[in-house]
C-alpha cells in the first residue's frame, strides 16, 4: 500500500498541477488515509500556499508536524505562486478569496509580487499585483493586527507584548494619481443621490512643469468595529491603549480619533479604570501624534502598550516595532474582516516575505537555517479560529496547537533553535523541523493537555553578537563610546553616568507635563506647516 510519506511528497506536484476548476485541490487519498488513522479532524479552513523558502519550510512542517496528527481533509488549498496565478489568469486568487469569505478562517504563506525582472525569469504573461488588496476587499477588511511574538524564557526586544491595529482600508494604498503639467485641478464629490448638488472638495493651480496629483479617501464606517477589536484585545491582555494620528496637521484624521474615543468612553473606559490600565495616561484614553509615537516605540522597550492608527502610519510604525523586537519574523500579521452576518473573518500570516536569499542557497545545495516561528504562529492562529467557528473538535485542536507551540518554544530555549537565535551552533532548517516534530510526537503521545512554560525571573537573552548586523559594528568605536561615559573607568556605568549619557544623546525620558508641552509645540509647528 502507498505510504503517507509518499502521498505527502507528491501532494505539491498535484497542487501545482491537477486542480479542479474551483481551485480546491482534491485530497481524497489523504482523507481516506486519515479516516482510519485516529487523527484529529480539523475544521474547515482556507490554506493559501506561496513559494520559495517559506513554502519549502511549511511543506516540511506539514509533513512532520501536521499530517501525522491532524486530518486536514476539510481544508481548501489554493496555490498563489506566480506561475499558478499566471496560468489561471488570477482565477485562483478570486477562488481563494471566495473560499476565505465562506469559511472565515485563513492561513496564508508569504507570496511573491513579481518585479519586471521576475516576470521574464518566470516566463509570466504579465506582472500580477499583490493579492492583499483583493483579500481586504473580499473579506471586508477592518484591521490588520500586528503583535509581537514572545518566547517564554528568551528576551527578544520588548519585555511585554505590543499590539497594533492598522486600519485595513483607505489612505495612500488605494490612491488614484497622475503626473500632470501646469494647469488647474478640481476635486469634486458627486453624491449618490443625483438630486443633491456636487461638492467641490478642493481646487488649486498647479504651477510646476510636472506634478503628481493624488486622490484618496479614508473610509470611517468600520472604525467602530476596529475600536471594539482593539480595546477588547488590549483589555484582555492588560495592555495600555493609545490612538495615533497626525490630526494636528491632517485635519481629516480627526474623525478617526473621535470614533475611537466614542467607543472607548461608552464601552471600555470603566473597565480599563477598574483594571488600573490608565494610571499612566491621566485616567483616560491618550492620543499620540505620530511623531511622538515614533519616539516612544524606541523608548518603551518594556512593552505592555497598544496603538491603533491609520493604514499608512500602521505600516510604518509596525516596521519600527519589528526592528526593536529583533526582526519581522517575530511579529504577527492578521487581517480581520467581517462577513454579512457579523462573523469575524480572520486571515493569519507571517510579517516576513518568502526569504529568497535562503531559497537560492537551498537551490545551490547549501545548508540553510530558516526560522519558521512567524509562519507557525500564524498557522496555529488560523486553526484555533477555525475551531472557534466550528467547535466540535475544539479541545483536541487546541491540545495539538498548544503542544506544537510549546515544543517549538522549547527548541529555542534549549539551544536547538535556528541560527538566528541559537548562533552558529543552531540547527539547519531540516534539523529544526525534525527536532520539534520529535518533541511534538512525545507530547502528543502523553495524552495530556499542554502546560505553558513559566520562565524564571531572569530570562535568557541571546547575545546581540549573534545578529547578522553585528558583523558591521566597529567594536573599538563602541568601546571608546562606552569609556566616554564611564567617567571613573571602573567598567560599569552608574546611574549618574547613565543620566549624563541620556541627556547627551537626547533620549532621557520626559515627565508627563513635559511630554504634553512637547506635543503642544509639535502641534503648533504642524499647524503652521499645514497653513503654509
Amino acid at each position: 500500500p502507498i505510504t503517507f510519506k509518499i502521498m505527502l511528497s507528491s501532494m505539491r506536484g498535484f497542487q501545482r498541477g491537477a486542480r479542479q476548476s474551483s481551485g480546491v485541490w482534491v485530497q481524497a487519498a489523504v482523507r481516506a488515509f486519515a479516516a482510519s488513522s485516529g487523527k484529529i479532524p480539523a475544521p474547515p479552513m482556507t490554506y493559501i500556499s506561496g513559494e520559495e523558502m517559506s513554502w519549502y519550510t511549511m511543506k516540511l512542517i506539514q509533513e512532520s508536524w501536521v499530517q501525522p496528527f491532524i486530518d486536514t481533509g476539510k481544508w481548501e488549498y489554493y496555490d498563489l505562486s506566480c506561475k499558478s496565478r499566471d496560468d489561471t489568469d488570477d482565477k485562483v486568487l478570486h477562488d481563494a478569496v471566495a473560499s476565505g469569505a465562506r469559511l472565515g478562517a485563513i492561513f496564508k504563506e508569504p507570496t511573491v509580487t513579481p518585479s519586471a525582472e521576475q516576470v521574464k525569469l518566470f516566463g509570466l504573461k504579465k506582472p500580477r499585483g499583490s493579492p492583499n488588496g483583493a483579500m481586504r476587499r473580499g473579506w471586508n477588511g477592518i484591521t490588520i493586527s500586528r503583535d509581537t511574538i514572545h518566547i517564554p524564557g528568551i528576551k527578544l526586544g520588548f519585555d511585554k507584548p505590543v499590539f497594533f491595529e492598522r486600519h485595513a482600508v483607505g489612505g495612500e494604498y488605494g490612491a488614484g494619481w497622475s503626473n500632470v503639467g501646469k494647469g488647474r485641478v478640481l476635486t469634486t464629490f458627486f453624491p449618490e443621490n443625483i438630486n443633491e448638488k456636487p461638492i467641490i472638495i478642493d481646487g488649486r493651480a498647479v504651477e510646476d512643469a510636472t506634478s503628481a496629483v493624488v486622490v484618496y479617501d479614508n473610509p470611517l464606517d468600520n472604525v467602530e468595529d476596529l475600536a471594539h477589536i482593539f480595546f477588547a484585545r488590549c483589555l484582555e491582555a492588560n495592555i495600555v491603549p493609545y490612538v495615533v494620528t497626525k490630526k494636528t496637521v491632517f485635519k481629516w484624521q480627526e474623525g478617526f480619533w473621535q470614533r475611537m474615543k466614542k467607543v472607548f468612553d461608552e464601552h471600555y473606559k470603566e473597565k480599563y479604570l477598574a483594571a488600573g490600565l490608565l494610571k499612566t495616561t491621566g485616567n483616560d484614553l491618550m492620543h499620540l501624534i505620530s511623531d511622538a509615537a515614533t519616539m516612544q516605540i524606541i523608548r518603551w522597550t518594556g512593552g505592555g502598550f497598544g496603538m491603533a492608527c491609520h493604514n499608512y502610519d500602521g505600516d510604518m510604525l509596525t516596521d519600527e516595532v519589528a526592528q526593536v523586537h529583533r526582526s519581522p519574523g517575530f511579529i504577527t500579521s492578521n487581517l480581520i474582516g467581517k462577513s454579512a452576518d457579523g462573523t469575524l473573518i480572520k486571515e493569519f500570516e507571517a510579517s516576513h516575505g518568502t526569504v529568497a536569499d535562503l531559497w537560492y542557497a537551498h537551490q545551490r545545495g547549501e545548508e540553510t537555517s530558516m526560522n519558521p516561528l512567524g509562519m507557525v504562529v500564524a498557522l496555529l492562529g488560523a486553526m484555533e479560529h477555525a475551531a472557534v467557528l466550528h467547535p466540535a473538535n475544539k479541545e483536541d485542536i487546541f491540545r495539538w496547537t498548544g503542544h506544537c507551540r510549546e515544543a517549538m518554544y522549547k527548541a529555542f530555549r534549549t539551544g536547538n533553535g535556528t541560527r538566528d537565535l541559537s548562533g552558529p551552533e543552531g540547527l539547519t532548517t531540516e534539523q529544526f523541523v525534525k527536532y520539534v516534530g520529535d518533541e511534538l510526537a512525545t507530547r502528543m503521545a502523553s495524552g495530556e493537555m499542554p502546560v505553558p512554560f513559566v520562565p524564571e525571573e531572569v530570562a535568557a537573552t541571546p547575545s546581540k553578537k549573534l545578529r547578522r548586523q553585528y558583523e558591521h559594528i566597529d567594536e573599538e568605536a563602541m568601546k571608546a563610546f562606552f569609556d566616554r561615559f564611564d567617567t571613573d573607568g571602573n567598567g560599569d556605568i552608574s546611574f549618574e553616568e547613565f543620566v549624563e549619557m541620556t541627556l547627551d544623546l537626547s533620549i532621557a525620558p520626559l515627565k508627563k507635563e513635559a511630554v504634553k508641552e512637547h506635543e503642544k509645540k509639535v502641534a503648533t509647528k504642524g499647524t503652521r506647516e499645514g497653513s503654509s
